[in-house]
This record gives structure tokens, sequence and C-alpha cells, in this order.
């Protein structure tokens, strides 16, 4: 910091990166507080010499500039600190006044913190404040993003593992190109080849994907995918607290596997009919809620007691994880970017096909708003991200992509507000499940939604001015009256 840089910043009062001092003879004691803030934020100077009053500052200079510099530095060099911080200092001579500043580097492993963890500082604008609990325990996690999970567990072996689930992964990794020489392979070869195990001992990466779950809590008693669908555009608007909720699922893949079908409820997937007369279908905003049903399990902390989460409101689904993203989502949004907090997790993805290749995600995220003409938003603190994706019924999105003449979409909204048309959650869903499969059975409906048959009968007497059914029960299919 020049001069020129120093004097400019005394005449800006909104500093994130500058704490001044007045400090003639002594160091002041919360001065410690400061080099805590800016070790486990971003950085920053720290000059003395200068009296801060409201908003207005005055160079007072500091008396034995020698002896504060040699205390500062021999300071840091004791034990006074949890680790040692490599700190730069610089004099300064300003109309015959002397100040000194010191720079404090961010550093890599948080938190920085003197006597104990209560005393650990970050920068909040332009003032130190003291960390949280929740804070102080994401730094001390964040010291292992990317190797907690890659660990082995001792004591363990393959046969803690839910082979079915295992089955199933397997199963989906032979419908792609990938780990070909792999298929013909025995299951200990298999994990040992795909980082599922080591050496015979489960990695906590294969044990979260594959696990049975009385192994996966024992030995990570916080695990949790959680999946709600809440009937209103908030919690505090829905009249009842939830439509739906995943039952708690033995591991990772088990859970992806249910959340993913519900997805395909969710969602878009317009058919085009191509030159030659065959059909293909469109699951462009499958696949982004897919990515980030992906991004959200391979950059969660497992080890956090804060539980992830997707909640599915009627206008909007949220994707809420437990741990930050390791950088600001500025730096990460159209750039490469790579870091993951569960490397293997990743890999396991990747290999079958559910999430891009590595450094692609976050701006597979992006192209909602190209698909949808609606905006995400991605927001992430020290112990919390989350991602939120705008969402349409199904009503409306059987409305937009259909084919039926105007006069019939007409009649429909007419027969629709002469029954009172007002749609739940569960019908929404029932709907687009039949407007994606015509031929759905009850019973595969009953399955997707997760009711009874019973109930389902209830909901479709309701639905008579929505959707009928053409033919008999066994070789019939569904017709949505289109309503707009």
């Amino acid at each position: 910091m020049t001069k020129d840089e120093l004097l400019a910043k005394l005449h800006d009062i909104e500093w994130e990166d500058f704490e001044v001092k007045a400090a003639k003879s002594e160091l002041p004691k919360n001065i410690w507080e400061s080099v805590s803030a800016f070790s486990n934020t971003s950085g920053g100077w720290i000059v003395l010499g200068v009296k801060q009053s409201g908003k207005t500052f005055e160079i007072q200079g500091v008396d034995n500039i020698e002896k504060l510099e040699q205390d500062f530095l021999g300071t840091l060099r004791s034990e006074k600190f949890n680790q040692r911080l490599s700190v730069s200092s610089k004099q300064y001579d300003i109309d015959g006044k002397k100040l000194l500043a010191f720079y404090v580097p961010e550093v890599d492993l948080k938190p920085v913190y003197f006597g104990s963890p209560i005393n650990t500082f970050i920068r909040m604008g332009s003032g130190d404040q003291r960390a949280t609990e929740g804070e102080i325990r994401a730094m001390f996690r964040d010291q292992s993003f990317g190797k907690k999970t890659e660990e082995t567990i001792p004591d363990t072996s393959i046969e803690m593992l839910n082979l079915n689930t295992l089955k199933s992964y397997r199963y989906a990794l032979s419908q792609t190109q990938n780990l070909v020489n792999l298929r013909e392979v025995d299951d200990a070869e298999f994990c040992e080849q795909v980082n599922i195990t080591r050496n015979g001992l489960l990695t906590y990466a294969g044990l979260l994907m594959f696990g049975k779950a009385p192994y996966v809590l024992r030995y990570v008693p916080t695990f949790c995918v959680d999946y709600i669908e809440i009937p209103g555009p908030t919690i505090q608007q829905a009249e009842v607290r939830y439509t739906y909720r995943i039952p708690e699922q033995d591991n990772i893949w088990e859970a992806v596997q249910i959340i993913l079908r519900r997805f395909r409820t969710l969602v878009d997937a317009p058919i085009h009919i191509k030159d030659d007369g065959f059909a293909t279908t469109d699951e462009s905003q499958y696949k982004v809620l897919r990515e980030a049903l992906a991004n959200m399990v391979m950059h969660c902390d497992h080890f956090d007691s804060l539980r992830s989460c997707i909640r599915v409101y009627t206008d909007h689904i949220e994707f809420m994880n437990g741990g930050a993203f390791p950088l600001p989502v500025k730096d990460i949004l159209g750039k490469i970017y790579s870091k993951l907090r569960n490397p293997t997790i990743a890999k396991l993805f990747r290999f079958v096909g559910i999430a891009e290749n590595a450094g692609y995600g976050m701006n597979k995220l992006a192209s909602w708003e190209t698909l949808t003409g609606t905006r995400p938003t991605i927001e992430s603190d020290r112990t919390i991200a989350t991602v939120s994706f705008p969402l349409k019924s199904a009503i409306q999105r059987k409305t937009e992509n259909s084919d039926v003449p105007v006069n019939g979409a007409k009649n429909g909204a007419k027969n629709g507000a002469k029954n009172g048309a007002k749609t739940t959650p569960r019908q929404n869903a029932i709907l687009s499940l039949m407007a994606n499969n015509p031929e759905i059975t009850l019973d595969e409906i009953a399955k997707e939604i997760g009711v009874g048959t019973t109930t389902l009968d209830r909901e479709i007497a309701k639905m008579t001015h929505l959707v009928q059914r053409i033919g008999s029960k066994k070789g019939g299919y569904w017709n949505i009256i289109n309503n707009s």
C-alpha cells in the first residue's frame, strides 16, 4: 500500500480490508481481534496511529514505532495464536507523524484464533465480529475440504454395503460407455477400482453412496438427503406442512433415484417430431434439476448437523445445503471450476451421467433462464448454500405446450371455472404424470406420488373437469382437458 493509497483509504469509510487504531504508545487490546478477522476472511491492513471519531479520522502518529512493530510481530511468533501467521509491516511519514501498518493475509487453514476457538473473529463490512459457533465449526470442517470423504474407515468391509443398491448403480453404469473394462469384474474388484473401498476398507464416500443404513448412521450419524413437497409458495402459506416427504433411505444412491423420479413430474419435457417422423423428448429442464441435485450431494458437508434438503413449493424448488461453496458464486459462474468437497462421490455421479464433467455444473444450473425465461438464484454464506429455480404448475405447462385448438382451450377453461377448478400440488403431480405418459396406470401413479390407490381414486374423482379416461382401465389412456 503506497502513501497515496493510504491517504485515499482515510477518505473512504467503507472498508472491508482496512482497520485503523490510535495506538499512541501501546498496542491496543482489540488489535488481535482484527488479526483473527482478516486471517479468517479476505486479508487486510491494520494501521496504527490514526484515531477514528465517527466518520472523521485524525492522524496522530505513534511513539517508539520500532518497539510497537517488534511487540506486534513477536506476539504473532509466540503461542498466542493457534498457528504461525506471516504478516508484513510498513512505516509511513505523513506531515511529520509516523504511522505503522501491518498487512494480514487470509490463511488457508481456518479458523485463526487467539487463546481458544471462542476468540475467532471474522470481518463483516468495516468491522470485526466474533464468529458464531456454527461458523467456527464450518471453518474446522473446511480444513479437510475434498479429503474427509476420501478417508478409509477402520474395521469396515464391503459386507456393510447394500449390494442391491450397488447392483442398481452398476446397471446404470452399464447403460453408458464409461468404465467398460469393469463391467465383468466382481463387486470387490469394482469397489477397489472406483474408490468405494481401498485395501478392503470402505471409504466414507463409498459408505455414504451405497452403505446399509445402520452402518451409514453409525459412522456418519448426521447423514440425510431430505426432499419435501410443500403446498404453497412459502411454508407459512401452506395449508398443511407438506404433501409428500421422502422416507429415510439407506444411502445417497437410493435417495437420488427417488428424487429424480419426483423431478420428472415438476418440469416440461416437450415432444419434438423430427424430419424422419421419429419423436424425441426434450429433457433439458429435468437435466438442470438433476445437475442441481448432483451438485448438492457432491458439495454437501455430510458431517454437518444441518440437513441438506430439497423443498418443492408451488412456484419454485429450493436446494438447501449444509456447507458453503468454497469460493464466491461470482468466481465460479462462467469458469471451469472443479474444486469439490466430495471428489469420489462426484466421480461416481459423472460415471453414470447424472452430473456434468468437473467444472461445468454451475453453468448448467445457470442455463435455467434460457430454458424457462425465469432466473435461478444462487446464494452461499459460511454455513449454507441455496439454489432456487422458479417453477410452473403442471396445468400451466400443459396449456403452454398443448396443440389443442383455441376454442377447445376456451371450452376447457369454461368447464374448469364451472367446476370450481383449483388444483392442489398433488393433483398437479398426477396431471403431470398423465401428460408425460397417457397410458400410465393407477398403480404406477400411486407409487410415484406416494399415496394409496384409494386416495388416488378420490383425487381423480375431484378432477373430472381436468382429465378424462378414454377406453378401458387396461387398454385405455388419459386425456388432459386443456385449461387456460
